[in-house]
């Protein structure tokens, strides 16, 4: 391994977008009010990162106001156990397209679910259910749909699409789904060569205007990084969701954007930086977060469901990276942070509660698949299944993301984290002993409480 030139500086540097002076600003008044945050995607597919300012929360009173006018009272009233038949939604939504409508609001936003809690299903009626606490919604400043009470995300119709087209009925595949936002290698050739051009010895009195010229010169021999996307479609708003919550991720891990809640990030865990390491973070699914009844006709989502992990990649002079080792203690420090206040940053920050869901979607797809609720409910999901008839391949693709380093004078060695992304494979999660048992019996009456009413509707509380 070549060793690292710099004497006194402690560069890390992630996969993000440069903050400008104005954002800088913010962050300091964020101990006040945090800004909405989120990511925009230009013309050629590069992502950025964004804050949505909105002082004193007059935008969102105003369309709270609105969302409560415009929605029907039972459908914007809180509900702690809202039921969706899949069978019935989908049939309601071919009732729409045959009619040349699009699918309505609350079939767009399923009738205001927070999180999908619950599968159950009836083989006397043939129906598939799926639970969880509800209520209205309101678009907040990011353009995501909240709740009117709770600020969480609601699920979506194209994300529930995405899950079932992912574990189709009749397929036996096992799907990896995810994304990587990582340099490209021959940046990392090129930061190298950088590396070599910064002085051994640094006066205290040009560490500073040294620091600024060496982040810079490594983001620009970094260049851009590749976005990349795994299975399903870079076009869907679940890639999107995905991509976003990795980069932002690494934004908080260096710093970049103020964390939700108080927690260790990287750069305030780093007491010694290791040579030439690359620090990747990604998140994966917990996969022991299913309770199942002995029939299996129901099953329950448990827990966050939701991990960050770390693993150090050594960076040869030819950018090529090794095999991964365990992480140094600032990413341990980190990742272990943010696994364990993972409940109250999805909170706070609606993009981590909307992977969550999305991770929660792709596990009770697969349950169905792997229990043939399909067959037994003689259901094919034609519509769904069909891009043509209800495309969720819309929106714009990410395909890179700018480089950043940031400096600090800490130790003696240049660090060069991060790199990572999302990795899911939701059917780790069914595996049958990692399955939990309803012991008490309460999955059981829970699910005989939901039965679907007689008449054709999608949704009921």
């Amino acid at each position: 391994m070549v060793r690292s030139l710099v004497t006194r500086a402690v560069l890390a540097l992630i996969v993000g977008s440069l903050a400008s002076a104005k954002l800088a600003a913010q962050q300091v008044a964020t101990t006040v009010q945090l800004p909405t945050f989120g990511v925009a995607i230009d013309a050629e597919g590069v992502l950025a990162w964004k804050a949505f300012e909105d002082p004193g929360g007059r935008l969102r009173a105003e369309r709270i106001a609105a969302a409560h006018g415009a929605l029907p009272v039972d459908l914007a009233a809180w509900s702690e156990l809202r039921k969706v038949s899949l069978v019935r939604l989908e049939r309601a939504v071919r009732h729409e397209l045959d009619a040349g409508r699009l699918p309505d609001a609350a079939m767009q936003h399923l009738a205001g679910l927070q999180r999908l809690q619950y599968v159950f299903f009836y083989p006397e009626s043939r129906d598939i259910v799926i639970a969880g606490p509800a209520e209205g919604w309101a678009l907040d400043s990011a353009g995501r749909p909240v709740g009117l009470t709770t600020g969480r995300p609601v699920l979506e119709l194209q994300d529930l699409i995405v899950a079932l087209r992912a574990y189709p009925p009749g397929s036996r595949t096992k799907p990896f789904i995810g994304c990587t936002i990582d340099p490209p290698q021959e940046g990392l050739v090129r930061l190298r060569k950088f590396q070599q051009t910064v002085p051994k010895v640094i006066p205290a009195a040009r560490r500073a205007e040294t620091a600024v010229r060496v982040a810079r010169g490594m983001e620009e021999s970094l260049g851009l990084a590749e976005v990349r996307v795994f299975t399903i479609s870079p076009q869907t708003h679940f890639a999107q969701v995905l991509i976003e919550a990795d980069y932002r991720m690494k934004l908080i891990g260096i710093g970049r954007e103020p964390p939700p809640v108080r927690l260790a990030t990287f750069l305030s865990a780093l007491s010694g930086p290791r040579d030439s390491v690359l620090a990747r973070w990604w998140f994966t699914p917990n996969y022991d977060c299913v309770r199942v009844t002995g029939d299996r006709l129901a099953m329950e989502l448990v827990g966050q469901g939701v991990q960050l992990l770390a693993e150090d990649k050594l960076v040869g002079p030819d950018g090529e990276l090794s095999a991964g080792a365990p992480p140094g203690k600032a990413s341990e420090a980190f990742t272990t942070d943010f696994t364990n206040h993972y409940a109250e940053i999805a909170a706070r920050s609606p993009v981590y509660a909307q992977m969550r869901n999305l991770i929660d979607l792709l596990v009770a797809a697969a349950y169905l698949r792997q229990q043939g609720f399909h067959e037994r409910a003689d259901w094919t999901m034609k519509t769904f299944l069909d891009e043509d008839a209800l495309p969720v391949e819309i929106h714009p693709s990410p395909k890179k993301a700018p480089c950043v380093a940031v400096s600090l004078w800490k130790g003696n060695r240049l660090l060069t984290p991060a790199g990572g992304g999302v990795s899911i494979r939701a059917d780790l999660a069914l595996e049958s002993e990692r399955l939990l048992a309803d012991e008490n019996g309460a999955l059981a009456a829970r699910r005989g409480a939901t039965h679907p009413p007689a008449e054709d509707t999608w949704w009921w509380d």
